[in-house]
């Protein structure tokens, strides 16, 4: 029996599974699609962004270089500061100094990235961990009890203490274990192609809203966005042709413009649905198998990769039975409503593009708020993920966010200590009675001494594996929170007589 079981092999299934590797635990990886290269996951139709958030996420296990190199970034690139429906943002006008919490850190503001190179750094290091991957495999019946859960893939059964659907918006795992799936019905379809255009000038480039919809045209010759406000009715199982293409982009564009091609060309709708719950039973859910939405804004991708950091850390204590009571259940009630944020925030981007004779009035009012530095400042911190806050029950105001990059004299930094997937303890005091108390979770918890070149007014700090905040001292060093905070997320020890001062980290 393995520990965990995951449906689908994309970037959410394997990101997760490495962070379950890392943590020792038994992986196995069952994907429907025999190959895990395809035309529509390379640039220019697989390309992604990945927010400063998810960035960050690979930065601090160690695979941002990798990710880079397959990339194709030899370096940062100038801040791009996204868009709300359509409406491109000034990257002059975001006030850095508004933005919680924030020091210089190697992961960049947010890239430009393709599915194939996320996948392919992805695949290779949850192998290095152990991860076993199958392909072809498609999950066609499940089963689950208190034990565990087993799966059907064609005459093959195979079993798991927990399973996790990462298998996308039209998940198998999520429709067979029957989780509720509410939501909004879609409003338009929307198409991406790789076509050869006749008469290219006659489409202007970037994000165009017109009074029938919203094209796109991109730097690739050719690879071209539509949306067709047509209440989600194209059939979206069949590729769409040429002719079909040709006529919508006509209609929406106002011109004559010819396709003599279509190379390469997908469908999408902006149906945005949730399940009510992550978890059921020994089943849960991550990704798009968890929340659909439209792709407007780029959040699908990172919103799946901060469920996968999230859910890894808590399923590996799980697994090895030092986790505390409810700590899986912290995965639902944390990341539900980030999904629901992104939701709505994609429905509102749909209800300004929406054709009308109201529209143009509305859109010409978010576009004079998206002249102020307040208005971009808000929407870019949105879209970045790094501002993110859980509830944890606290009101110091870094509890529960993403922890800044913070780094010590010696240049220890932050993002390097959470590599092995551990808690870590930043005390820039070098408390002797923190240091102790440290010591009850030996493998569990890092514990760092030393002054931090700017440690924002605070004494020392408890990150989370999954790099949020969930202590922080400003002007007491007994260790009494500490304590607290530590089993509220790592759990008792088995022998706090047995257990000593932490080692102290010294790097080099």
């Amino acid at each position: 029996m393995y520990d965990v079981m995951i449906a689908g092999a994309g970037p959410v299934g394997l990101f997760l599974a490495g962070e379950l590797g890392l943590a020792g635990c038994s992986v196995l990886v069952l994907e429907r699609q025999a190959e895990p290269h395809s035309p529509s996951r390379v640039m220019p139709l697989g390309m992604r962004g990945l927010s400063a958030g998810s960035v960050e996420a690979f930065y601090r296990r160690g695979m941002l270089p990798a990710l880079l190199a397959a990339s194709d970034v030899r370096g940062p690139s100038p801040r791009a500061a996204g868009h709300f429906a359509g409406m491109m943002l000034d990257p002059a006008a975001i006030d850095d100094g508004a933005l919680p919490f924030r020091l210089p850190s190697p992961a960049m503001e947010g890239m430009m990235t393709s599915l194939d190179a996320v996948e392919t750094v992805l695949a290779e290091r949850a192998v290095k961990l152990g991860v076993e991957i199958r392909r072809g495999v498609p999950v066609t019946a499940i089963a689950q009890d208190d034990e565990g859960a087993t799966a059907r893939a064609g005459e093959d059964e195979y079993r798991a203490r927990w399973l996790v659907g990462c298998d996308g918006g039209r998940s198998t795992v999520r429709r067979l274990a029957g989780f509720a799936f509410v939501g909004t019905e879609p409003q338009l379809t929307g198409y991406v192609a790789l076509a050869d255009v006749a008469d290219l000038e006659k489409l202007r480039p970037g994000f165009n809203l017109t009074p029938h919809g919203m094209y796109l045209r991109m730097r690739t010759p050719g690879h071209l966005g539509m949306m067709d406000f047509d209440g989600g009715a194209y059939d979206r199982s069949r590729p769409p042709a040429r002719e079909h293409l040709q006529a919508v982009l006509r209609r929406i564009s106002g011109t004559d413009v010819t396709l003599t091609g279509v190379r390469l060309a997908s469908s999408f709708t902006d149906r945005a649905k949730q399940t009510t719950s992550y978890r059921r039973g020994r089943v849960l859910l991550a990704g798009d198998a968890a929340h659909i939405h439209s792709p407007l804004g780029g959040q699908g991708l990172n919103l799946g990769i901060g469920d996968a950091m999230n859910l890894g850390w808590k399923l590996a204590a799980t697994v090895r039975g030092h986790a505390p009571a409810g700590l899986l259940d912290t995965y639902t009630a944390e990341r539900h409503p980030v999904g629901a944020r992104v939701l709505d925030w994609s429905r509102a981007q749909v209800a300004v593009m929406r054709p009308g004779a109201h529209a143009p009035a509305l859109q010409g009012l978010l576009r004079e708020l998206l002249e102020t530095r307040d208005a971009t400042t808000y929407v870019y911190d949105r879209l970045s993920g790094t501002s993110l806050r859980y509830d944890l029950g606290s009101d110091r105001p870094l509890i529960g966010r993403n922890a800044p990059e913070l780094r010590l004299v010696d240049g220890t930094a932050l993002g390097e200590l959470l590599q092995r997937g551990l808690g870590v303890v930043l005390d820039f005091d070098a408390d002797r009675p923190l240091r102790a108390a440290a010591g009850r979770w030996p493998d569990r918890i890092r514990y760092v001494a030393g002054p931090a070149r700017d440690d924002l007014g605070l004494r020392a700090v408890l990150v989370r594996p999954d790099g949020v905040v969930a202590w922080a001292a400003a002007d007491d060093g007994d260790g009494a929170g500490f304590e607290r905070s530590a089993e509220r997320w790592f759990g008792a020890t088995a022998d706090r007589a047995t257990a000593g001062p932490a080692e102290v980290v010294r790097p080099g």
